[in-house]
């Protein structure tokens, strides 16, 4: 059969460059008994979100028609769902440090100038009850979004970028307030 190879070269040198494998093989470890690192498979997942984007049930079809095995060193069967679920719940509660770290890989790598950085909020307007929220994540609640639906509750979204080339370098979620309260947050 034969295999795609698209862009997996290219994704595979810039995933080497950024090290993602080694960021995330350092902060979430496996067990002895994975054939895989978490670090393989998601690097795995980042080739098929840039390749072809596919539900977590179809990846390891994904990896059969395309040269992930050739490119990653990774058998379409280890790509299985249950593989690929393990794994992001492994980068869940270390996610933070995980792009920090990607990210100041690419901020080295690629020479990106952050001497000056450019921050953008906006708001999400959202429907339904939201009466058990986990405090980890930002609240919807009422307040002053942009759509100028007040009767709707919100979540607010900051993302700061490198003015060298809009590149994004930090983002984080807000609950539901007016935008000069979450001014005040970001200044204290």
């Amino acid at each position: 059969m034969e295999k795609a190879l698209g862009s997996l070269p290219v994704v595979a040198a810039f995933a080497a460059r950024l090290r993602i494998r080694d960021v995330i093989d350092g902060l979430c470890p496996v067990d002895d008994r994975s054939e895989l690192t978490h670090g393989q498979v998601i690097e795995a997942l980042v080739a098929n979100r840039l390749t072809s984007p596919e539900p977590l049930v179809r990846v390891q079809g994904w990896a059969g028609g395309y040269a992930v095995e050739e490119v990653f060193g990774v058998r379409p069967e280890q790509l299985n769902d249950d593989r690929v679920g393990r794994a992001l719940d492994a980068i869940a509660a270390r996610v933070d440090s995980i792009v920090g770290s990607v990210g100041a890989a690419a901020i080295e790598g690629f020479g990106i100038d952050v001497s000056r950085i450019h921050w953008d909020m906006t708001s999400m307007s959202m429907y339904g009850e939201y009466e058990q929220v986990d405090e980890m994540y930002a609240a919807p609640k009422f307040g002053h979004p942009k759509d100028r639906r007040p009767d709707l509750k919100q979540v607010q979204a900051g993302l700061a970028v490198a003015a060298d080339g809009g590149v994004p370098i930090f983002h984080r979620a807000y609950e539901g307030v007016s935008d000069g309260l979450c001014k005040e947050i970001l200044l204290s």
